[in-house]
């Protein structure tokens, strides 16, 4: 699915928050299926606990669940989309703080402000889930692209920076702003780089100063 957002004069600019698409949610399901994706999630969620994700394979899943490899693939997919689905709830928690939570990140401030206020809380979100983002980014690395949680970011950050910048590519935009926080990138700076997360904070706020 295309992450294409309008640019920042047409219909992104135009949407309240409120009317954000929503993280993807699963249909409705019958309760022996809602029974056994739960399975399969509990069991991956041991893996990631006791061995680290990197350990996370479709085999080792249905062994660890008691269900068939047959429909864990066909449940999931692949290793990247089963932990994107471990994911799920905390970026549903994350995206429920900037759309409706307390200001600055939440609505009511000015959009300078709560973009910071993004910004600084994504920095925080991706270093507390680093191990995990990076497996999900590692198994299929463009997959992050096309996830709901990321669509909505997106759109997000372009509000703002439509806000801030009327009549620029605020679709273009964000997606230049969100790039840095890729798992990959920031893997590299916490880990490699022994960065903390404040220095990231603050060489963020540096980049948005550049040419101010």
């Amino acid at each position: 699915m295309s992450t294409e957002n309008p640019r920042a004069g047409d219909t992104a600019a135009a949407s309240p928050l409120g009317l954000l698409p929503t993280v993807g949610a699963p249909a409705p399901e019958r309760a022996d299926a809602a029974r056994n994706r739960r399975k399969i999630l509990d069991a991956a969620a041991r893996i990631v606990a006791e061995d680290g994700p990197q350990a996370v394979t479709m085999n080792q899943v249905a062994h660890a669940s008691g269900i068939g490899v047959g429909t864990v693939y066909r449940r999931f997919g692949d290793v990247s989309q089963l932990l994107w689905a471990l994911l799920d709830e905390r970026e549903r928690r994350f995206q429920e703080a900037y759309m409706s939570g307390p200001t600055p990140l939440g609505p009511g401030a000015p959009a300078a402000e709560r973009l910071d206020a993004f910004l600084d809380a994504l920095v925080d979100r991706v270093g507390e889930q680093r191990e995990i983002l990076l497996a999900a980014h590692s198994a299929a690395p463009r997959a992050r692209y096309h996830s709901g949680a990321y669509r909505v970011m997106h759109t997000h950050v372009a509000l703002l920076i439509g806000q801030l910048r009327p009549g620029s590519d605020s679709a273009l935009l964000a997606h230049l702003l969100l790039a840095p926080f890729s798992p990959d990138v920031v893997h590299h700076l916490t880990v490699e780089q022994e960065l903390s997360a404040d220095r990231l904070k603050e060489g963020v706020r540096e980049l948005l100063r550049l040419r101010a």
